[in-house]
C-alpha cells in the first residue's frame, strides 16, 4: 500500500483511554485522530471525517464493536478500509472472532502509550 496512513478514528466509550490514545497517536504517531464515544457517533462522523484507518474497541454500551464494524462495512467507501480492534478481550477465541470478521489485527488494552503508534503502523502495513 502506498497510501500513507495519516487519519485515525478511534471509537472507545472510556474518557481516560481515549484521552491516552488521541494523545499519543498525536504526539508520537503524528497522525490526526478523532476520537467518538460509541459506535453510533462513529457512524454519524466517518463521512466527514474521512479516517485511513478505523480502531474499534469491543466493548461498548449500545453498539459493540463488532456491531459497529459490520455497519461501517455496509458503507461503500468503508467496505476495505483497515479496521483493528484495541480491546481487554484477549482470549483466543476473541481475537480468531475479530480476525473472521475482517479486521486487520487486534491490540491489547491496556496499550503501552510509548509502542502504539508503531503497533497502530505495523497494522496498516500489513493492510
Amino acid at each position: 500500500m502506498d497510501k500513507q496512513l495519516k487519519k485515525i478514528m478511534y471509537v472507545e466509550d472510556e474518557p481516560d483511554i481515549r484521552d491516552i490514545a488521541k494523545l499519543v497517536l498525536e504526539n508520537v504517531g503524528g497522525f490526526e485522530v478523532l476520537v467518538v464515544e460509541g459506535g453510533e457517533k462513529a457512524l454519524a462522523e466517518i463521512s466527514h471525517f474521512q479516517p485511513d484507518m478505523v480502531l474499534l474497541d469491543a466493548m461498548m454500551p449500545e453498539m459493540d464493536g463488532p456491531t459497529t464494524y459490520g455497519e461501517i462495512r455496509k458503507l461503500d467507501a468503508f467496505k476495505d478500509m483497515p479496521i483493528a480492534f484495541l480491546t481487554a478481550k484477549l482470549m483466543e477465541k476473541d481475537i480468531a472472532g475479530f480476525l473472521d470478521l475482517g479486521a486487520v489485527g487486534v491490540i491489547a488494552k491496556p496499550f503501552d502509550p510509548m509502542t502504539l503508534s508503531e503497533q497502530v503502523n505495523e497494522l496498516w502495513q500489513k493492510a
